[in-house]
Order: structure tokens, then C-alpha cells, then sequence
């Protein structure tokens, strides 16, 4: 599995393993620590979670399994994200989801997912979405505190514009590492609305959520078009599934895009892997953009 670089002394596997809907696999604990298991054999070593996922659960559904086997903890990289808060009983009298990126709301939803997850340190600590209240100064005091008291190690952001990366930048004392976007040839925005260039400005790796597009890749009439076309480049390289040529196309970017596959079933994650295989030529990557585009380059 190749490894990406986000510091001197922290890397991620370069297919990302994302846990949003792990409440919904209907796992035992058992069966979620062998999935895990599974992961770290074909190389994923890097796991995506946000405290709000699966209702504030799947984090703790996580912990749960790494509390029958904690010396993995030293085989993996944990990211986890904060930001939002949701209306239901973890919350009570709450009566509006909102956004909160207030110095005490990230470090009490931060000391959560430590113990929710299990664990003594998160790797990577995401805001979530844009807070158009943010104060970037509260922020970088809420980053500082846990990064001194060796809560968090390193700092990302997540579906952020690059005029929001660049203003929580400006007030820390240290290198954001990532950007999580929205990335597939389905969601083409972020390659025009400079949120990639930035990154790949900075140097900065980017992980791409939903690149199937939340499986609509697949049923969708609007995309008949370019799943025939990825068919055909699927047969090309002799592969089995359209998602591994999705992937192909993400990771042939030369900005370091790292897909986060979100299937509890092990052999989706499998065709994930089998993309870095695959080397699309420039002509076969265009021809994926203009099926998903409809039109050819101007």
C-alpha cells in the first residue's frame, strides 16, 4: 500500500477506510474488530470517523472494538471530526442543528472521542464544516491546548473553501495537514473552485469523501453516461467493478488524493486496493471528465 506523507513523523495509507455508517453494518464487536483486521491487511491503516456519525455512535462502536485488541492502536491512524451539533438526545433541550466551533466545544467533543474511540491521542482533528461564526482566533487556542496537552496531534479542516483554510491558517502556529472534500467525478466543483489547487499549493494531502457518490454512481439515470464509459475503461484494464476505475481516476490527480471508501463489505474495500494498480492514461482521465461533464474540453 503506498503511504502519504501529512508530516515528518505521521503518514496515511493512501486509501482511507471511512466509518460514517458503521452503525448501520449491524456488526457484532467481534465481527467489526475483524473488519478492522481485514483493512490493515490490504494495507488501510488510516480510519475516518466525526463524533456526530451513525448519532453519535460509531465512534464508540469503533473503541468497542479496539478494547478486544488495543495493541492495534500502534498499527493505525485515527481521524476524527467536530463541529456540528445535532438535535436528539445526545443533546437535550436542543432544538436546531447548528454548527459549533467555540474553544469549549471542540476540546469537550475532542476528550469524547478519545474515550468513545479508545484511545489516548487522535492523529487527525477535523472541523467539520464551515462555521460562518467561527472565531479563528478560539479555534487556534482550542487547537493549541489540545496539540500541548497531547490530545491531538496534528489539524485538518473539512469541506472548506480556500478563503476559510487560509483565514484558520493565518491564526496557528502550525501547518493545517489536510482538507476533506467532496471529490468524484460525479462532484466536479472543488477542481474549479480552487479548494484542490489550494491544497495542492500547499503541499497539503486532501482525502475525498463519497466518491461514489453515495452509491447513486450506480442507479442513477443522470450518470448512465459515465458508468458506461468507466465500464469501458474497466474492461480496458481488465477490472471487475466501475468504483475501482473511480478510484484510479482520484488517486492518478497529482495532488496526493487520498478516496475514503465507506462499504462495510470487505470486497468493495478490496476494489479500492485494486485501483492502485491501475495507471489511466491523460487521455482515458479526460475521457472520464467529459462523460461526467456531458461536454468536451473548450
Amino acid at each position: 500500500m503506498q503511504r502519504i506523507a501529512l508530516t515528518e513523523d505521521l503518514s496515511f495509507s493512501r486509501i482511507v477506510h471511512g466509518m460514517w455508517r458503521l452503525a448501520e453494518w449491524d456488526m457484532s464487536t467481534q465481527e467489526r474488530l475483524t473488519f478492522i483486521e481485514q483493512c490493515i491487511e490490504l494495507g488501510i491503516t488510516t480510519f475516518d470517523h466525526a463524533d456526530i456519525y451513525g448519532g453519535y455512535t460509531c465512534e464508540g462502536l469503533f473503541g468497542e472494538a479496539l478494547r478486544l485488541k488495543p495493541e492495534l492502536r500502534d498499527q493505525i491512524e485515527i481521524v476524527t471530526k467536530t463541529g456540528i451539533k445535532l438535535t436528539g438526545d445526545f443533546n437535550p433541550g436542543q432544538t436546531l442543528n447548528h454548527y459549533d466551533t467555540t474553544k469549549a466545544h471542540i476540546i469537550r467533543q475532542a476528550e469524547r472521542s478519545l474515550q468513545e474511540l479508545a484511545i489516548d491521542q487522535i492523529d487527525t482533528l477535523l472541523i467539520h464544516r464551515p462555521d460562518p461564526l467561527m472565531d479563528p482566533d478560539e479555534v487556534a487556542e482550542a487547537f493549541t491546548a489540545l496539540h500541548e496537552s497531547g490530545k491531538v496531534r496534528t489539524f485538518g479542516v473539512s469541506n472548506h473553501l480556500p478563503s476559510q483554510q487560509r483565514l484558520l491558517q493565518s491564526r496557528l502556529p502550525f501547518k493545517l495537514v489536510t482538507n476533506q472534500l467532496e471529490l468524484s467525478p460525479m462532484q466536479l466543483k472543488h477542481f474549479e473552485d480552487g479548494a484542490v489547487d489550494l491544497c495542492h499549493e500547499e503541499r497539503m494531502p486532501l482525502m475525498a469523501w463519497s466518491p461514489l457518490a453515495g452509491g447513486r454512481l450506480f442507479s442513477e439515470e443522470d450518470y448512465a453516461p459515465l458508468r458506461d464509459t468507466l465500464h469501458t475503461i474497466a474492461a480496458r484494464h481488465d477490472v471487475s467493478g466501475i468504483d475501482t476505475v473511480v478510484y484510479a481516476w482520484l488517486l492518478a490527480h497529482p495532488a496526493r488524493i487520498l478516496p475514503i471508501i465507506g462499504s462495510g463489505k470487505i470486497e468493495r474495500v478490496q476494489s479500492g486496493v485494486e485501483a492502485l494498480k491501475i495507471e489511466l492514461t491523460r487521455e482515458e482521465w479526460f475521457e472520464i471528465l467529459k462523460a461526467a461533464r456531458g461536454r468536451d474540453v473548450d
